[in-house]
This record gives structure tokens, sequence and C-alpha cells, in this order.
């Protein structure tokens, strides 16, 4: 999955965007329309001189859809870990949704072949 960083008015290593890429490469196992995703990392308080905590924002786009979580923590990395957690409920949801053919008609063939096999069952 292609992710472009931010680190948004400050510097961040290297080693800090591979982290987060490995993880969130993670996601294409869990939905396998994923196009592409933006990932901010900020941190709150940094016109002070302490900073509090530390802010990841995700922005993954699925086809007519995009998906956004944020999260804060102590560090970076425990944030990412809790982006990945909540990310991965959102994309199951979206791919059942995807799946899930509700319309009537659908219903209604499913609840006619349904009874279609216990007519064959007691038959036997």
């Amino acid at each position: 999955m292609r992710l472009k960083m931010h680190a948004v008015r400050f510097t961040a290593d290297q080693s800090l965007f591979d982290f987060i890429q490995a993880k969130l490469n993670k996601l294409d196992t869990f939905h396998d329309h994923i196009v592409s995703g933006e990932v901010f990392l900020k941190l709150e308080g940094a016109d002070s001189n302490k900073v509090k905590e530390k802010i990841i924002e995700v922005r993954l786009m699925l086809p007519g859809k995009e998906i956004f979580v944020k999260e804060n923590d102590k560090s970076f990395e425990a944030a990412t870990d809790r982006v990945l957690e909540v990310l991965k409920d959102k994309l199951v949801r979206c791919k059942q949704k995807r799946n899930d053919f509700s319309s009537q008609a659908i219903v209604d063939e499913k609840a006619r072949m349904q009874a279609d096999e216990t007519v064959d069952v007691d038959d036997l």
C-alpha cells in the first residue's frame, strides 16, 4: 500500500516512518481494495516547551469510501498500535457491508433455498 507520511512542524526519523509503514502494510490482509493512505504525525503541545502527547492520524482511501482514524499516546509507536486495531475493525466492517447483499430479492431467494433444502432432507 502506498502511504504518504507527514510530520507536522517537526522532523521525524526515518526509522519511525519505516515502523509505521510496516505496521500499516498488514492492513492489506483485512481489506484487499485499499488504494492509498496518508499519515499525519503531530505533537500536542509543540508550541510550548513540553510535548504532552503524540498524535497520529491515518486516512485510508478505498474505492468510493474514506476511513479516518486519530489516536494519541505517549509515543508514536503505541499510538500506531492503537490506530492499527481501530483500522482493522473498521476495514473488516466495511468489507462485510460490501459483501452483505441484503436486498429483498436476495433475502427471499435465500429463504426459498433453505426451504428447499429442508424439503429434500425430509423426503429421504
